[in-house]
């Protein structure tokens, strides 16, 4: 008996340490307040803005003008118009030229906006809702995969509503929170993402993937300072990628990652301006989670500039690399043991922290996107810095050395 009452004490002790032991915090080190004591992610993380371009494009064919969802599947992207049309296109990934049409026979495209899958269908968002605000007939388009590919597509139909709205007077053109132009889809349910015209935030809707008639379910409003237009998920790396644009046409990704179960908005939330004015993009597309497409529809402003339909690739791997391969557990290829940059993103100067004196000097070479050296020299001492001053915001490539270098990827603010 006295040791039985002895034990109990000391489990009963140490038990809460474990479970008050944990630390919540900011746990990504790119963020400006990260926490590296932090054990528990609390989505507290904030991140200096940045802008990036995209590194290559390709100009879609004039029949894809008003393209809008991007799909990637079987090693090919698929997309479809916002208009009538109702066929989906496969392009190679390559220069995003058709390779073939496949018919969604018996269909109607009021607006489509969105393309998603899961493993048995390919999903179709008709619910575009910015002409009049007041659409009463949103639907979401169920293909199985394997008659679809066969030219004979069964379609099952999942209609929904939003249940705050209630007023179908109509606002007017562009002036509706309840329009909606990116959706994602898991193991159960459909997850959807407006566009909020008013707002200028997302709100994240609920509704299950059976065909039916459905009330969506609101499950979180987040404010992302422009217009939703697509989304791509990536369950295993626990990464949402939304692509959209501001109020001024200016371009952006939001991501978030490292959330918990679908609470998409716990995790971490950072905004990548893509550096191509008045792109109104309306697609996204992952397969690693680095490597992103982008399309974006033809678009006229004014008389004065004309923007092509257009394919693009972004590279998020300075982003997203270190989180990614500490998810899947691979290990980082990085040469992050000989040298330390920093800050990233980077204001008027770059840090470099060595593993050792020795290793200082060396020469170094700041090389932009197209190849080009932008700066060279010693590489100086820690507290002098590189400076970048001067050099306009983006990504380059820091080489340290001559014959076997170091090469880090390095974000200019």
């Amino acid at each position: 008996m006295k040791i039985f009452l002895i034990i109990i004490p000391v489990i009963i002790y140490f038990l809460p340490y474990s479970l008050y032991g944990q630390t919540r915090g900011c746990t990504d080190p790119l963020a400006i307040n990260y926490n590296k004591t932090a054990t528990i992610n609390d989505g507290s993380c904030v991140y200096d803005a940045v802008k990036i371009s995209p590194v290559s494009e390709s100009n879609l064919s004039s029949v894809l003008r008003e393209t809008s969802g991007l799909l990637s599947w079987n090693d090919y992207l698929w997309t479809h118009n916002d208009n009538s049309d109702i066929n989906i296109y496969m392009l190679d990934t390559i220069r995003g030229e058709i390779l073939n049409t496949f018919p969604l026979t018996g269909a109607e495209n009021n607006d489509w906006e969105e393309i998603s899958m899961d493993e048995t269908h390919i999903y179709i968002g008709d619910f575009g809702n910015n002409g009049a605000g007041n659409r009463t007939d949103l639907k979401i388009l169920k293909v199985e995969k394997n008659s679809f590919l066969a030219g004979k597509p069964s379609i099952e139909i999942i209609n929904y509503s939003y249940p705050e709205q209630t007023d179908f007077t109509s606002p007017g053109v562009n002036n509706t929170d309840f329009d909606c132009e990116a959706f994602i889809v898991s193991d159960d349910s459909i997850y959807l993402f407006t566009k909020q015209w008013i707002s200028n935030r997302t709100s994240l809707y609920a509704l299950p993937k059976s065909p039916g008639t459905y009330t969506a379910k609101l499950k979180a409003t987040h404010d992302v300072e422009g217009l939703i237009t697509g989304a791509v998920y990536l369950k295993s790396k626990k990464i949402v990628a939304l692509s959209g644009y501001s109020s001024s046409l200016m371009p952006f990704v939001y991501l978030l990652y490292d959330f918990t179960g679908t609470d998409f908005f716990s995790g971490n939330k950072r905004k990548i301006v893509i550096d191509k004015p008045y792109y109104q993009v309306e697609g996204i597309s992952t397969v690693d989670g680095l490597k992103y497409f982008i399309s974006n529809e033809y678009n006229s402003i004014g008389s004065f500039l004309t923007i092509p339909n257009k394919l693009q690739v972004i590279d998020l791997s300075i982003f997203l690399k270190k989180y990614i391969n500490t998810i899947t557990g691979k290990q980082d290829d990085s040469p992050d043991s000989n040298y330390i940059p920093y800050p990233i993103p980077a204001g008027d100067y770059i840090s470099v922290r060595c593993k050792n004196d020795s290793l200082r000097h060396l020469r170094y070479s700041l090389i932009d996107m197209t190849g080009k050296v932008v700066k060279s020299g010693m590489l100086p001492d820690e507290t002098s810095g590189i400076s970048v001053n001067g050099l306009p915001g983006g990504v380059y490539v820091l080489k340290i050395g001559e014959n076997k270098a170091d090469r880090y990827r390095i974000i200019k603010k």
